[in-house]
């Protein structure tokens, strides 16, 4: 048996349309029906075949039912708009109150470490911002663990003191 052509599947369709779209329709429904077809009609133009086909009809129609199945699969994986509004919904709404305290918070801090010396201030960031560990911070600006320990402190108090927070309130500078 020699290979089917995609013309000659094109060629049945077209043949064929009302036939197939009907038979589709009574499965998937008319909107469904007449979109596979015509993602049907596609696919052919691109000659996907494979091999010899020995029912035209019936190959398109299964063609059209496994592209229904996809979209269909699609589709489910979608989240729905009740679904997206649903969600949306679920979402706490900003608190500009919150949100300007905390940068007049940032402000404050900002201005509390332009006060402290410039030692003071590099071990603070290297400490809190970069998460270095006491000893090195020692080892980069030549000076002990203990004054490391020491100057840490001191910058948290003076930044404490600034924001109107107890030290106690800081994470303690001991933990490493």
């Amino acid at each position: 048996m020699s290979e089917t052509r995609p013309a000659t599947l094109r060629e049945t369709i077209v043949s064929r349309y009302e036939h197939v779209r009907a038979r589709l329709a009574r499965l998937l429904g008319r909107d469904l029906a007449e979109d596979v077809l015509q993602e049907t009609w596609l696919r052919l133009e691109q000659g996907e075949t494979a091999g010899a086909i020995r029912q035209p009809e019936s190959y398109i129609f299964r063609v059209a039912l496994n592209l229904a199945t996809d979209r269909r699969r699609a589709e489910r994986r979608l989240a729905t708009r009740a679904e997206v509004l649903a969600t949306i919904g679920r979402a706490d709404p900003p608190d500009l109150a919150r949100e300007m305290e905390a940068r007049l918070e940032v402000e404050a801090l900002k201005k509390a470490m332009a006060e402290l010396s410039p030692r003071r201030r590099a071990i603070l960031i290297a400490a809190r911002v970069d998460g270095l560990s006491h000893d090195t911070i020692a080892s980069r600006l030549g000076i002990s663990r203990t004054m490391v320990q020491k100057e840490l402190r001191r910058a948290v108090q003076h930044c404490a003191a600034r924001l109107g927070q107890s030290p106690d309130d800081q994470k303690s500078s001991e933990d490493r």
